[in-house]
């Protein structure tokens, strides 16, 4: 299991085994995203980047306290692997927090950015930056039971309450009061009404020079950045101002980018993954999972986009998204669709 040090900065240096730097986990991430990063989806990335720290999609308390379902269900492969939670009530939060360390999981997230209605109608999420001294008790209520890393996702403001002071303040209570000493801020504010999430990921505009500041004003904490980055090359940018990066919609939709991870971000010298070999790499989790009952396109879904600026790669999409939902589709499946990239 990768350590993920509770020491708040960017816990750099050098293995003495390899000579190669060190460095936190959570320097480069996937991030949380509903309907996306389920299990099957991270088992995938995994099989890309060795570094990167993973995130499940946000599981509300009352569904892994009250819940039918294995809400907590991963597979040790995924290590590091992080839980983000929504709620706000600090005992049922502490509750899942300590059902999550016995699982194994290395980081709790506490999810203060989500917009939706839904999650406004649970009191948490986006609005819980309207209640600092609440978040901070979350927070607090959770690092007091379990020993890994708790941290939080926000935004940099909400609706009106969007000034650099507002910002501050939240930091610094939750910081202080909660104990948290790891924020990743994506760097947009939220409309809590009147804005879809969707449009929430895209009309509020972009402020990363907010949340290089925070990292001025707070340079004890680990301070991560979050939102609209597409390539392995703004990620290191940020990295000269920030202690990490979290990557969303363009790590899914063209997952071939996390193939360059480790060396780019993390300073391996491992060979980078070819993606025939990473889809073949999938086949023993595939069969054990479709002996159980999975659906062959419930994991291939989140392989769509793998070959994304190769030849053959909408001839793979197709084939994939065409054969993978029927009745008995198997790996076999797969590798006719490699056929189409591979022209073997």
């Amino acid at each position: 299991m990768h350590e993920i040090s509770q020491t708040a900065g960017p816990s750099t240096g050098e293995d003495p085994t390899t000579s190669q730097p060190v460095y936190r986990a959570d320097r480069f991430s996937i991030a949380p995203m509903l309907d996306w990063t389920d299990r099957h989806c991270r088992y995938f990335h995994r099989q890309l980047t060795s570094e990167t720290l993973l995130y499940t999609e946000m599981v509300t308390t009352g569904a892994i306290i009250h819940g039918k379902g294995d809400y907590l269900a991963y597979s040790q492969a995924e290590h590091p692997v992080a839980l983000q939670l929504g709620g706000s009530d600090p005992a049922a939060l502490a509750q899942c927090a300590q059902l999550a360390e016995a699982r194994g999981y290395d980081e709790i997230n506490l999810n203060v950015g989500c917009p939706s209605d839904r999650v406004q109608n649970g009191r948490f999420g986006a609005c819980l930056m309207g209640e600092a001294a609440l978040v901070a008790d979350c927070i607090r209520a959770m690092r007091d039971v379990v020993s890994i890393p708790v941290t939080v996702k926000t935004r940099i403001g909400i609706d009106e309450q969007d000034s650099y002071q507002f910002l501050c303040d939240f930091i610094g209570t939750v910081a202080s009061d909660g104990g948290c000493q790891s924020f990743t801020l994506h760097a947009r504010k939220a409309w809590l009404s009147g804005l879809s999430p969707k449009e929430n990921r895209e009309i509020p505009p972009l402020d990363y020079p907010r949340v290089y500041q925070i990292k001025q004003d707070f340079p004890q904490l680990n301070i991560g950045i979050n939102g609209g980055v597409k390539s392995l090359d703004e990620a290191v940018e940020h990295l000269k101002y920030v202690d990490g990066v979290m990557m969303g919609r363009e790590a899914y939709q063209n997952p071939g980018i996390l193939a360059q991870v480790d060396q780019r971000i993390y300073g391996q010298s491992h060979a980078q993954p070819d993606p025939v070999a990473v889809v073949r790499a999938m086949y023993p989790y595939i069969e054990a999972e479709l002996s159980q009952g999975t659906y062959l396109g419930h994991i291939t879904r989140h392989m769509l986009g793998l070959f994304q600026g190769i030849p053959g790669a909408r001839q793979w999409r197709r084939y994939l998204s065409e054969n993978a939902h029927k009745p008995g589709a198997d790996v076999s499946v797969l590798e006719k669709a490699l056929l189409k990239v591979t022209g073997e």
